[in-house]
């Protein structure tokens, strides 16, 4: 895979591509890269992702722009997993919102990425204004010499899924069923930092993820299971939030106390994925409070885990 910031020039030659913001790369972006994948055997082609940063919302209304399912860097680690050849991330700013639908086909799509097949969502809308849709890319298609594709809905049971549909899942603490609709449990990826060894002092260990520059559409007190450089899976008891027995600083923090683990995860990039909510975040007067709700909450972690994995 390669990972380009913006589209050269010259590219290397025909491709297969789709376009979209593949926020969280959940069962409905994957079923149109597996389309995406079959085009490009089909035809010979090598496949191509394009998507923006930041998020076209985040440029327009940052104030109401909605918390991401995956960083950036979470989502070319997920694209990348799916097998796709090039992935560009456009930097989404004031010139690219305001190029004409006409200029970003022929300019972004026919000339420098030689488009011969193209995959959007069937509500795909792009061009200043947004007044470029599929029907005109069906157009422009016949007329320029590219196939054009478009991907209906993805469903599960009665529902649309949807990165919006995931993030009222998360939001609402339903971690089962926006696992269901990702395909995978929900994470959060990073390096380990200090923190300031209190959970140490009390015989509660953790390991700390912390996320200044990010908003995450959940909070709270989890079963969590971290994966670390290796690939080796560690199971634990896990709260993101602010700590507001601790600090009243607002700074979020990802914070997991691994069971019956020793060893330094220090400096390591690790996974952690959050698998059930036990409770939202709260504050204690009493530190000694604090310490036993710590000492239950770690007691049903364990227990959740036991029953993954049940004792024949």
């Amino acid at each position: 895979m390669r990972l380009h910031f913006g589209v050269p020039d010259t590219t290397r030659g025909p491709t297969a591509l789709t376009i979209g913001n593949f926020d969280g790369v959940h069962r409905g972006h994957q079923a149109m890269l597996a389309r995406l994948r079959a085009a490009g055997e089909r035809l010979g082609l090598p496949t191509a992702v394009m998507s923006f940063e930041p998020h076209p919302r985040e440029f327009f209304r940052p104030q109401d722009a909605p918390a991401r399912i995956t960083s950036l860097r979470e989502k070319v680690e997920l694209l990348a997993q799916e097998g796709v050849d090039d992935i560009y991330i456009c930097h989404f700013n004031a010139a690219f919102a305001g190029q004409s639908p006409q200029d970003f086909v022929s300019e972004l799509l026919v000339r420098r990425l030689q488009t011969r097949w193209l995959l959007v969502g069937d509500d795909f809308r792009f061009g200043a204004r947004r007044a470029g849709d599929a029907a005109m890319l069906h157009t422009e298609g016949q007329r320029l010499g590219f196939a054009v594709e478009e991907q209906g809905t993805v469903e599960d049971g009665d529902e649309r899924i949807s990165s919006s549909l995931i993030r009222e899942a998360l939001s609402a603490g339903q971690l089962e069923r926006a696992a269901r609709l990702l395909g995978r449990p929900w994470h959060l990826s990073g390096h380990i930092g200090h923190g300031d060894k209190v959970g140490r002092s009390w015989g509660f260990p953790t390991a700390n993820l912390w996320l200044r520059h990010r908003r995450v559409p959940v909070s709270g007190i989890f079963a969590g299971r971290l994966s670390d450089a290796a690939g080796r899976q560690h199971d634990g008891v896990a709260s993101l939030g602010i700590r507001p027995s601790v600090h009243t600083g607002g700074v979020r923090l990802l914070e997991i106390f691994l069971f019956d683990f020793a060893g330094d995860l220090y400096g390591q990039r690790v996974r952690i994925e959050l698998l059930h909510k036990f409770r939202d975040e709260q504050g204690f007067g009493d530190l000694d409070l604090l310490k036993a709700q710590i000492a239950t909450d770690a007691a049903q972690a364990r227990a959740y885990f036991a029953s993954l994995n049940p004792v024949a």
